[in-house]
């Protein structure tokens, strides 16, 4: 049980870090130029912030008890960081109804974030953490991974994080697929 608070530690000091120099209490060059955009010290409690604070929660609640904080962590790690990544470099085709995002990242977020489940789950499967129907569990990953990658599609950015967005969408349908 107390596993679970130890693991949530890297992320806590990480939290902190991100705290003192998004407010300017310190100035870590260094931090702000490797996770923000734009280079403001205050970007740094948005999205980055966001992240570890998910990171947090996942670790606190779902542990590795659950195939929900895996799939969810899968979903905004590997799905959504992977979707970044290809749909700035081959994103020249974008959704009609976003154009700030592309077919190449939501294609990839699908794929990857997919894949990604797939494979923690039967990481922390084989490990007996838990057992899972593998036919039934293909198919509600890939539901998961489709609602996951259709929420980030959606122009709602300004007014929701991706960083909270996925993995409460992911959270959500997976407790929903699952039941646990």
């Amino acid at each position: 049980m107390e596993a679970r608070y130890f693991a949530s530690l890297v992320p806590l000091v990480n939290c902190f870090r991100l705290v003192v120099n998004g407010l300017s209490l310190a100035a870590d060059k260094g931090l702000v130029k490797s996770v923000t955009r734009e280079g403001s010290p205050q970007e740094l409690l948005r999205g980055p912030l966001y992240y570890v604070l998910i990171l947090i929660l996942c670790a606190i609640v779902y542990w590795r008890e659950s195939p929900t904080g895996v799939i969810s962590l899968a979903m905004m790690c590997g799905g959504d960081g992977i979707a970044d990544i290809i749909g700035r470099r081959f994103g020249s085709q974008k959704l009609p109804y976003n154009h700030k995002k592309s077919w190449a990242g939501s294609i990839s977020m699908f794929v990857c974030g997919f894949l990604i489940s797939i494979g923690m789950l039967c990481y922390f499967s084989s490990l007996g953490y838990f057992q899972l129907d593998w036919t039934m569990t293909l198919q509600r990953v890939a539901l998961v991974s489709l609602v996951a990658t259709v929420v980030e599609s959606l122009p709602i950015t300004e007014v929701l994080d991706d960083n909270i967005s996925v993995p409460l969408s992911s959270m959500l349908m997976a407790f929903w697929s699952f039941g646990y």
